[in-house]
């Protein structure tokens, strides 16, 4: 028997549309070799495609003192995502979780990923992160079981104000360090989950003359920070180290695919 693939994100707050997650349930759907379950956390189910599950967004019990350590670390909602590694919070899971930020586009088959290192919590090396010799996990693409890992919302749940001022407001280096804590952490392949601003877009001058590649094994493309899809789909000039022109392939995963696949009315 085929076992169904658990995909989730979490939306809230105004920065996304419902056809963010709409694109990304297409994407995922498409390039996943089992059926797969989507779920989306959020506040605001308006303009969702009715085969993606809704998850209510919670107020955790430690949510003030959750808030109260982020607006010392002067960050806002980093930690909403801790909500999804709650044991319990999927009814009928088994198995792990892949999970995805919704500035992420899918280009290439998942399989690989959702695979990866079985048993562990796995993330791709932060860019920047990585650069400074520090081991601090991306969390665009993280996959996670939280029957394995409850230690994941436990941790934080136990002592929010200590671990918000050691993981110094990140979410993503919380999660990382602490599943390197626990020697089950595992790095996802840096080809497969790519950076659309450092292994996509040229540097100046080349950024103004030709568009964004698509590296060839590149299965999930991340708009961390700028430009996002929206504005790399149409070509964007603001910015003279991240400029770009119009990018034929994002225009063809992220929205014509999407399209064909759910129909115009959701994406």
């Amino acid at each position: 028997m085929t076992q169904t693939a658990t995909v989730a994100c979490i939306k809230w707050g105004t920065a996304f549309g419902p056809e963010y997650v709409n694109r990304l349930y297409s994407g995922v759907r498409r390039n996943l070799s089992t059926p797969v379950r989507f779920l989306c956390m959020t506040e605001d189910t308006r303009g969702l495609h009715p085969d993606v599950e809704h998850l209510p967004l919670p107020v955790e019990p430690f949510h003030a003192a959750m808030q109260a350590a982020l607006a010392i670390a002067q960050r806002k909602g980093a930690m909403r995502k801790v909500s999804l590694f709650r044991p319990g919070l999927i009814p009928g899971l088994t198995g792990p979780v892949l999970g995805f930020d919704l500035d992420v586009v899918i280009t290439g088959p998942l399989d690989d990923i959702l695979h990866h290192a079985p048993g562990t919590v796995a993330m791709r090396a932060d860019w920047v992160e990585a650069r400074r010799g520090r081991p601090t996990g991306h969390g665009s693409v993280f996959r996670f079981d939280p029957a394995r890992h409850p230690w994941l919302y436990d941790t934080l749940a136990a002592d929010p104000s200590g671990e918000v001022a050691r993981a110094r407001g990140s979410e993503q280096r919380y999660t990382s360090t602490l599943a390197q804590s626990k020697g089950a952490f595992a790095y996802l392949p840096p080809a497969q989950v790519v950076s659309f601003k450092h292994d996509c877009l040229d540097l100046p001058p080349l950024n103004w003359l030709r568009p964004a590649r698509l590296p060839a094994d590149a299965r999930v493309v991340c708009f961390h920070g700028r430009p996002k899809m929206h504005e790399a789909v149409a070509g964007h000039l603001g910015n003279l180290l991240r400029a770009c022109r119009a990018t034929p392939w994002l225009q063809d995963h992220w929205i014509d695919r999407a399209r064909a696949d759910l129909g115009a009315d959701w994406v």
